[in-house]
């Protein structure tokens, strides 16, 4: 299948004046926050169980006329947990961004919502573009999709962005997993045989502004530069929290999991580069996260 991306890139458009955070307590929605602070930007952020994606209710007493900017930092994010609720997850990944982009029509605001590399089937063998065959190979791709489908089909203002391997100082990621875990073990399995992108949560809220106030509409990728594998990722995360910490690469096939994982789903990035400028390697981003974790000691900070 292959969707339209609706990619272009209008006016530059002016800083927000007030914008509206979906999911105020997740990786994503608590950088938007952090960058918005600093920023000086006017916004609101909220949160279950005054927003749902689950319930239509909350959504549209949220969405008001006071915002010209929503970000829908909110989502089903539980790959292995959509396999057997693969209706909960199409709900909060799919129908709920059409009552999303409906309202945000209705009061005339820009949507920036976030989709996944999971939405294509694994099996290339060079960055997927934008506009790339879609097949996703479990639930959870195939949840993201719906909501794609639904943003491809629609007049709204909207900016989907795909990412992917999103981690940061805090929530619950494979970066902080790793963290923690090379600190109280000898030696750690890793699966060497899925190859992507990471992803700084903090970068993503950054680049995701740059692209709104440089006119992107459409469909973008947006992640760390560079490309590795997970056991690549942990090799890196433990030379930072215990160089005494061996990582051994493995199959997924030695840690089964509910949902298949694309074997490789690294993002085309070069459309978004020329618009808001060079992006990190991931090496460094890694790396700038892991030095906040060590400031604060041992254990990662968790979501409130």
């Amino acid at each position: 299948m292959t969707l339209a991306s609706n990619q272009s890139v209008g006016s530059p458009r002016s800083t927000p004046k007030r914008v509206l955070i979906l999911g105020a307590t997740g990786m994503v929605g608590r950088s938007w926050i952090e960058l918005l602070k600093a920023d000086k930007i006017s916004y609101r952020a909220v949160s279950r169980p005054e927003f749902d994606l689950m319930d239509p209710s909350t959504i549209s007493a949220c969405i008001t006329d006071e915002y010209d900017l929503v970000v829908n930092a909110a989502a089903w994010t539980d790959v292995d947990g959509a396999e057997s609720d693969e209706i909960g997850a199409t709900r909060a990944n799919g129908e709920a961004i059409a009552e999303i982009a409906q309202l945000c029509k209705n009061i005339d605001a820009t949507l920036i919502t976030y989709s996944t590399d999971y939405v294509f089937s694994g099996d290339g063998t060079s960055p997927y573009l934008p506009d790339a065959p879609i097949d996703p190979i479990n639930a959870y791709g195939r949840s993201k999709l719906v909501g794609e489908q639904i943003l491809s089909d629609s007049d709204s203002s909207h900016i989907l962005i795909r990412t992917s391997w999103v981690y940061a100082p805090w929530g619950k990621n494979f970066v902080l997993t790793i963290w923690n875990l090379a600190q109280s073990r000898d030696e750690l399995q890793v699966v060497n045989d899925q190859q992507g992108r990471p992803t700084s949560a903090q970068q993503l809220a950054q680049n995701s502004l740059s692209l709104y106030t440089n006119g992107a509409q459409g469909v973008w990728h947006l992640s760390d530069d560079g490309e590795c594998t997970w056991f690549d990722l942990a090799t890196q995360i433990a030379k930072l929290s215990n160089p005494d910490c061996k990582v051994s690469p493995c199959s997924s096939d030695q840690y089964p999991r509910p949902a298949v994982r694309p074997a490789y789903s690294t993002l085309d990035i070069a459309q978004s580069i020329p618009l808001i400028g060079s992006l990190n390697r991931w090496q460094e981003n890694v790396s700038a996260v892991c030095q906040a974790l060590s400031n604060t000691g041992t254990q990662a900070p968790t979501a409130n």
